[in-house]
């Protein structure tokens, strides 16, 4: 798959039914292709609050902040990100509070960027050592499912939930020659 079939995915909006199911009302985000439709879907909702970070690890504060205001809030990042969230990460494990991370990854299938091999060879292991539980969907029957165990998981049973989204289904990054 590439970018341009990824236009025509389902797999988007299977995971914005399931945050609306789960009542999520806060998305948190660092601008990614790979997210870009489930973006502009909680851009469009009036009852979704889209926070454009500056950096993933703002991410985490605002989960908390949601959690302490009884709200629920997800967090969507490449998986180069992940790295930027180590340490802001224990405040979610120390405090108890859920948390639902979409990972889209890079640095995986059909890579073009080297930069990105490295954090992508550690990103489930980080989440892993961080508390997290982890899902991976590689193909896209497989989103509804993990996408909505996941969510059930993150807020019902106050876990931290990472799914992380593989290059595969994302599709490959293509620069312009």
């Amino acid at each position: 798959m590439d970018e341009e079939a990824d236009q025509t995915a389902l797999w988007p909006d299977q995971i914005f039914g399931h945050l609306k199911r789960a009542r999520v009302r806060q998305v948190g985000y660092v601008p990614d292709a790979g997210h870009s439709r489930l973006i502009q879907r909680c851009r469009d909702d009036p009852q979704i609050r889209d926070v454009v970070l500056t950096t993933e690890e703002e991410g985490v504060g605002l989960v908390c902040g949601a959690a302490l205001a009884g709200e629920r809030a997800a967090l969507l990042m490449q998986s180069s990100g992940v790295g930027n969230c180590i340490n802001a990460f224990s405040l979610l494990k120390n405090c108890g509070f859920s948390c639902l991370v979409l990972v889209t990854m890079r640095g995986e299938f059909a890579e073009f960027n080297s930069w990105q091999v490295p954090m992508a060879s550690i990103t489930e292991d980080c989440l892993r050592l961080s508390g997290f539980v982890l899902s991976r969907v590689e193909h896209e029957d497989e989103v509804d499912e993990i996408v909505g165990a996941a969510c059930d998981m993150a807020f019902d049973g106050l876990t931290p939930i990472a799914v992380l989204l593989s290059q595969r289904l994302i599709g490959r990054k293509k620069w312009p020659k």
